[in-house]
């Protein structure tokens, strides 16, 4: 589990254009992230040895698949500080969630249950992939007089948008903040998804970036691309998460 890092004992530190990840499912075993805490503690430290001291974990929330809530979070986030505490890692965890925008999370929000913040009243929040949502509009007005302030979780990677690159700004337009993935400038995701998060770097239209940190082999493809430089050219010149420190 740990073979990635003993081969790559010489990896320099700070390369991840910001010290805080405010979008990862590190935590273990409530999603489709990290299995267990071997696999937790093993990301993380992949995160420390790119200059991240900080994460906020974001757990989906999925009406249909992932039924997280405030307990199961809460939960797995103190086992993973337990774990990080006994074996004496530097590192800081905290945790809100990645709400589907779905019928589940409008019956969250009429119901007027507690979402977990970023910070202060900054939710993240993702669409599906496979069908464009009919109305965001809906969500967006839906969250705003609720009281909160949503992050759009990675839009370069909704196919739906390809044909069509003013949504981004329609999306912006309608209070969302734009959330890009660190792996879409790479390829990873595919030449669409690098084509669209370009698109939004040079149109300014990106308000945060985070890991989206999943599993071993997105953090393999991360170490690989600084190297590369593959997104140091276009995201050196700020902090970008600066605003949820």
């Amino acid at each position: 589990m740990f073979s990635l890092f003993k081969k790559k004992e010489n990896i320099n530190v700070d390369y991840f254009p910001f010290t805080t990840d405010m979008h990862s499912h590190i935590l273990p075993g409530i999603d489709d992230g990290s299995p267990d805490l071997e696999t937790s503690i093993m990301l993380i430290q992949g995160l420390m040895s790119a200059g991240v001291k900080r994460s906020i974990a974001t757990p989906h929330i999925i009406g249909d698949l992932y039924r997280n809530n405030p307990e199961t979070i809460n939960n797995a986030l103190q086992l993973l500080k337990t774990e990080l505490k006994n074996r004496n890692i530097d590192f800081q965890v905290s945790a809100a969630a990645e709400y589907m925008l779905d019928s589940y999370f409008l019956e969250l929000l009429n119901g007027k249950q507690k979402l977990l913040t970023l910070k202060d009243n900054i939710i993240l929040t993702e669409f599906s992939y496979a069908s464009m949502p009919d109305d965001p509009g809906k969500f967006s007005f839906a969250i705003q007089m609720a009281g909160y302030s949503p992050i759009l979780a990675h839009p370069e990677r909704y196919p739906y948008y390809y044909d069509n690159y003013k949504m981004y700004h329609r999306l912006a337009d309608l209070g969302f903040m734009l959330q890009l993935n660190l792996l879409s400038l790479t390829g990873y995701y595919g030449k669409e998804a690098a084509k669209a998060a370009d698109y939004m770097l040079k149109n300014e239209l990106v308000s945060f970036v985070g890991s989206d940190m999943h599993h071993e082999r997105h953090l393999a493809m991360l170490s690989e691309s600084r190297s590369k430089a593959s997104f140091n050219k276009f995201l050196s010149h700020r902090n970008w998460n600066d605003f949820l420190e």
